[in-house]
């Protein structure tokens, strides 16, 4: 189980009040990023999003969690899709920069192009993170 800030993170319906959410709005934010989630099943108990079923690659298994993850509202992502290792997540804290993320998960500042790319299209711009926001650090 991954754990998320549930005040923190995207807001699917503009502001305000967050309706409930529901498996099928955060399969249309999959698509809208672009991201395959053929084979895998996203619902919504609460504020807990639940992801089963098989992902067509290790990478893109790390992202559909962290896509439906980084939303407003949701605290959790329960994994029980097969993995091909155990993916390595970083919670950004306020003063955070992706150099200094990457110098201390991946012992080289230099590196925080790697951290960006193995986020995209989460992430539009290696300036553009916040506090809460989990990102995924990109194993050798």
């Amino acid at each position: 189980m991954w754990s998320f800030v549930k005040g923190s993170g995207k807001k699917l319906f503009g502001g305000g009040d967050e309706p409930a959410l529901d498996g099928g709005t955060l399969q249309d934010e999959i698509k809208e990023l672009g991201l395959d989630a053929t084979g895998m099943e996203i619902t919504v108990e609460g504020d807990t999003v639940k992801v089963s079923g098989e992902a067509v690659s290790q990478e893109m298994k790390e992202k559909v969690i962290l896509a439906v993850g980084n939303v407003s509202g949701v605290a959790s992502v329960e994994d029980s899709v097969p993995s091909a290792g155990e993916p390595v997540f970083h919670t950004v804290e306020k003063g955070d920069t992706l150099w200094a993320i990457s110098s201390k998960t991946m012992g080289n500042g230099a590196r925080y192009e790697e951290i960006f790319e193995a986020n995209k299209p989460m992430l539009t711009h290696p300036d553009k993170i916040y506090p809460g926001q989990v990102l995924r650090i990109p194993q050798a």
